[in-house]
């Protein structure tokens, strides 16, 4: 009880309108474009409305929770979500196979994280990896949101040139609501231009819908440790890569277990793969979120909680995103992001030896390239990578027997 008590008293000291509301727009840029996929995938199998809002309900759930425990457990901004590049390789291809086999493919594949995570690989692989490169890559996924900002002027210039305007001021007279300010100008605008409308929306509570898992070698094969692989290489990886970039070692190997759990928890629910996040999770983890980096936990924890809240209307949800203008998500998600961008650029190049290796990684990133289904930013990770060791030498072999008998050794002492 006594714990309970001084974890609230210490919640209400750290809280802050700043990263609340960095952690409401996390989730709101989540919701109004990776859920979109999850709709498009629902209509490759021609998915009940009833299924497509448990889904939904189970990947909110399972992130919001999963990120409100992890934050609060290590007092860091952990945003988890649920696996955008695992929902675009269901488009391609999950009508080959049954739901219920899916639901099995789903466990599967959680429980094949879950066990990256116990032996160490991945947090050997993610230690290996110049801190130079981890910032590029940052750097690459992020750049493309920033340049978006100023490509809206172009299209609704009476709501975007506003938006950033209360940006820069507030940027100099409180700079920790600059974003909050910016947001409620540009709802405020977007009303008096009627190009908004709530008359349309609809919501209503969701009845998750429990799916008996079967198992088939073929999803297994076939969904399951694809869904796997790109979950590791293009989510979690640039996800730790976020954390890292702005100064949070938080130890990796919680973290990837934890969302594999979640992962196999939800499943039955219709949940399709649930990892760290990448693009939202740069909103908590920079400045705009707070000026002290140990305080913007409570972003981690906002998100949580809006993701449960907009979890619990599941499907219907999208009908509140679907009133506001893109150009007011694209702006805003690239206003709360300047403040990451700029010290991911600056890191990447503050080491002369490692300047090519991270040009490298970031150019190769920003590409957007797409191999064998895993994203830019893996491989912009794999490029930079091969570059260092061929202009330095010095990188160790990523995985090695040693490395894995001393994670396992490691381990053994922790147990």
């Amino acid at each position: 009880m006594n714990h309970l008590v001084l974890l609230v008293k210490r919640l209400r000291a750290d809280s802050s309108i700043s990263a609340i509301v960095a952690g409401l727009i996390a989730v709101t840029v989540g919701f109004a474009g990776p859920v979109l996929l999850i709709f498009q995938a629902a209509k490759v199998i021609n998915l009940s409305n009833a299924h497509l809002s448990s889904w939904i309900w189970a990947i909110s759930i399972a992130s919001g929770l999963t990120s409100i425990i992890l934050s609060i457990r290590f007092k860091a901004p952990v945003i988890t979500a649920w696996s955008t590049p695992g929902a675009v390789m269901l488009i391609s291809g999950w009508s080959a196979y049954a739901y219920s086999d899916s639901i099995g493919a789903f466990i599967f594949a959680g429980v094949l994280i879950t066990i990256l995570g116990f032996t160490g690989l991945f947090s050997s692989f993610m230690k290996r990896i110049p801190y130079a490169i981890i910032t590029a890559m940052l750097a690459g996924i992020l750049l493309k949101f920033g340049v978006d900002v100023f490509v809206s002027l172009k299209q609704l210039p009476l709501l975007a040139l506003p938006m950033i305007l209360g940006y820069l001021v507030s940027k100099r007279w409180f700079p920790r609501y600059a974003v909050v300010t910016s947001l409620l100008l540009g709802l405020l605008i977007a009303y008096s231009l009627k190009i908004v409308n709530f008359g349309g929306t609809s919501i209503s509570l969701v009845h998750p819908i429990f799916t008996q898992p079967t198992f088939s070698l073929s999803s297994l094969i076939g969904l399951g440790i694809p869904l796997c692989i790109v979950t590791m290489a293009s989510q979690n990886a640039t996800g730790i890569g976020v954390l890292r970039a702005d100064g949070y070692n938080t130890p990796v190997n919680p973290l990837i277990i934890s969302t594999g759990i979640a992962s196999i928890l939800f499943a039955p629910f219709g949940a399709h793969g649930i990892n760290m996040s990448a693009l939202i999770a740069a909103i908590c983890t920079g400045k705009e979120a707070h000026s002290d980096p140990d305080k913007r936990y409570i972003a981690g924890i906002s998100a949580g909680f809006f993701y449960i809240l907009f979890g619990i209307f599941g499907a219907t949800i999208v009908s509140v995103f679907a009133i506001f203008p893109s150009e007011l998500i694209i702006v805003i998600t690239g206003l709360a992001l300047f403040g990451s961008i700029s010290s991911s650029l600056t890191s990447a190049m503050q080491e002369n030896n490692k300047k090519e290796a991270a040009l490298i990684t970031f150019l190769v990133t920003l590409s957007g390239i797409s191999i064998a289904g895993v994203g830019a930013p893996f491989w912009g990770l794999i490029a930079g990578i091969v570059t260092d060791y061929m202009l330095s030498g010095d990188l160790t072999k990523l995985f090695s027997s040693e490395t894995i008998l001393q994670a396992q050794e490691k381990k053994r002492k922790v147990g």
